[in-house]
């Protein structure tokens, strides 16, 4: 089996782990914003945004420090053993800290119940624990348990939160017996903490199944190794949480300038831009592991090229599928017609996911040549535009510029990245045939969008069209792929 079909077999196998849980996740919008109204759903929001905050800097880089060093040192159950103690450690560390000073902090994060931060610090400190067990497994090429554990935890995420947002309510309504201590719990709570409890016993399940798979190897911590894996990590914390704050600075900008109430539709509609994410996410998945355990053969640069080009073709389709059957996605996704206001930040956060998407590949020479502290500076200009666009162009036109603002931060590291990486890592990307499938795709949608919107019988022509070019420009690689 060739390079690049192994690497879209584990990519789809690993997307499905990846994919599935998110793809639910966008299911779950529907019930979410049905129980809450736009300014509860704004909580929740908040809730996730500083997750992704804390995330990035509990991990501060292990898990790519891992899939590096895993790839080049003989003692693998060492490279194990200390980025599992030095994420167990601090995570410990953070959780004393946290609980301790609880109440000061729910405060400062401005919390309506010190629970929700408790709920926040307990799930980032289990999904903290488990990176390592879980980037083992992506690594040691063992993609079915890893899709199933990741299908158990979405599993008990969404089975809890129908059962608290739907069944319990309708229950009661209807005068089907429940405990008392059930129905109790649940009015004494807002709702939008049932999604929060819901995310801690999901985190909770996947710890018990994954951290016994840790101690079959000899937990020894070694120091110098861990100051060789820091110094790789620490710039890609640190460009984590630039990153971070080009994705969710928006969304806390916009409730401070503008309301929680247009915060709250933003974001719900933003969350139609997560189907990019999703391909993103399952085409990293297998990458990162891939990319590092075949940078040494002859041909990677080569099949680095075709990656970027076949990724960008998939990207440009999916994107022209959203836009073109936008208000059909909005009606079964968002149902609340007053989260329908900013449909049209839509296209605009779609190709900035995919600019994200092309750019993750790209990085990888930083990653390759352990010049991680350029990712760190790529992700501090994004970072920099976005808070500077947001903070100018918010009061001008609202929360169109935090769409903007994402597009222009994403397509500047995109682009910056290419040409520092051309220097240190250069790789013969097909840059003509990727801007063409990027306008392609970006001009049909436009059009679509603007000029033809909710007329399907164009949608579904200019489906076929796009669908036409690849084929008629790819026919040969195409066919080359099938038969190896």
């Amino acid at each position: 089996m060739s390079s690049l079909k192994r690497f879209f077999k584990d990519t789809i196998i690993y997307g499905i782990g990846a994919v599935l849980p998110r793809a639910i996740n966008i299911f779950l919008v529907k019930l979410h914003t049905s129980t809450l109204d736009a300014e509860k759903y704004a909580v929740n929001t908040d809730y996730y945004v500083y997750a992704a905050y804390l995330n990035a800097l509990l991990t501060f880089g292990m898990e790519t420090a891992f899939f590096r060093f895993f790839s080049r040192e003989k003692e693998k159950g060492k490279v194990v053993a200390t980025s599992f103690i030095s994420l167990l450690v601090s995570s410990l560390f953070f959780l004393f800290l946290a609980l301790f000073f609880n109440e000061s902090i729910s405060n400062f994060f401005g919390f309506e119940n010190p629970l929700f931060f408790k709920l926040l610090v307990y799930t980032i400190v289990l999904d903290t624990i488990v990176v390592v067990p879980f980037a083992y497994l992506r690594v040691t090429n063992k993609p079915l348990k890893f899709t199933a554990i990741k299908i158990l935890n979405i599993g008990v995420f969404t089975i809890l939160n129908v059962f608290f947002l739907w069944f319990v309510p309708y229950a009661i309504q209807n005068e089907i017996s429940l405990p008392e201590s059930l129905v109790n719990y649940y009015n004494e709570y807002p709702k939008v903490i049932h999604i929060f409890v819901a995310g801690t016993v999901a985190s909770l399940s996947t710890f018990l199944v994954l951290i016994p798979a840790v101690f079959k190897f000899k937990l020894a911590f070694d120091i110098p190794l861990f100051k060789r894996m820091l110094v790789y990590s620490f710039p890609i914390m640190i460009g984590s949480l630039a990153f971070v704050t080009n994705e969710n600075l928006d969304k806390l900008l916009l409730g401070d300038i503008l309301g929680e109430k247009q915060m709250g539709i933003y974001a719900a509609c933003y969350k139609l831009g997560v189907f990019m994410t999703l391909y993103i996410v399952a085409f990293r998945m297998g990458a990162e592991p891939f990319f590092f355990n075949n940078s040494h053969k002859e041909n990677a640069k080569e099949t680095y090229s075709k990656i970027l080009t076949w990724f960008t073709i998939f990207g440009a389709f999916f994107m022209l599928i959203v836009v073109v059957f936008i208000d059909l996605f909005a009606t079964i996704l968002l149902g609340k017609p007053e989260y329908f206001e900013a449909l049209s930040i839509v296209p605009i956060i779609l190709l900035a996911n995919l600019f994200l998407g092309i750019y993750n590949i790209l990085s990888i020479w930083y990653k390759l040549t352990d010049k991680t502290k350029f990712g760190m500076y790529f992700s501090i200009i994004g970072a920099f535009i976005t808070i500077v666009f947001n903070v100018v162009m918010i009061p001008k036109i609202g929360f169109m510029a935090s769409a903007w603002a994402t597009l222009f931060a994403f397509g500047t590291m995109m682009i910056i990245s290419y040409f520092v990486g051309h220097k240190y890592y250069p790789v013969d990307y097909k840059l003509k045939k990727v801007t063409y499938y990027l306008i392609s795709s970006t001009v049909f949608g436009l059009v679509s969008f603007h000029l033809f919107r909710g007329q399907y019988w164009f949608s579904i022509f200019t489906i076929f069209l796009f669908f036409g070019l690849i084929y008629f420009n790819e026919k040969k690689e195409i066919k080359q792929l099938l038969k190896r």
